[in-house]
């Protein structure tokens, strides 16, 4: 066999193994960091928004959602909903809005990507609001 046939062939099997090792790459990180793994409503009584950040600044919220969780059976604890949010419009809004019984859109992502914020849970808008009663208990959810 000739070695430039040879040569050749060794190229092109390089040629189609960057191919696949590129195109792997990319679907990865499309995965990982860029689809939409899901997506619905919570509601719960809005925590905090802020502001922090040391490069990136992004906003990020938690939320008490009623009802109590028990990871390990012999403690209770509340369920918190703690999330990142991209649009500053929606973050303002949410500013305004501390204590408030709220019902948020959020989109889940597999992967955390810094000018995203610390979450992988992403709010993009306010939905429903409505105010906390006084003197009247959230419904328990077990």
């Amino acid at each position: 066999m000739d070695t430039t046939n040879i040569k050749r062939a060794g190229r092109r099997v390089f040629r189609w193994t960057l191919a696949i090792v590129v195109i792997s790459l990319a679907a990865f990180v499309y995965v990982k960091y860029f689809f939409v793994f899901g997506e619905g409503v919570k509601s719960g009584q809005l925590n905090f928004i802020v502001r922090k950040g040391y490069v990136f600044k992004t906003y990020e919220g938690r939320m008490i959602q009623a009802g109590y969780r028990s990871p390990t059976g012999s403690t209770i604890q509340s369920n918190e909903f703690e999330f990142s949010v991209v649009d500053e419009e929606v973050a303002k809004v949410l500013e305004l809005k501390s204590g408030k019984i709220l019902d948020l859109h959020y989109k889940e992502y597999l992967g955390v990507l810094p000018w995203r914020g610390v979450s992988k849970f992403v709010v993009n808008e306010v939905v429903g609001e409505r105010d906390v009663v006084s003197g009247e208990d959230p419904p328990a959810v077990f």
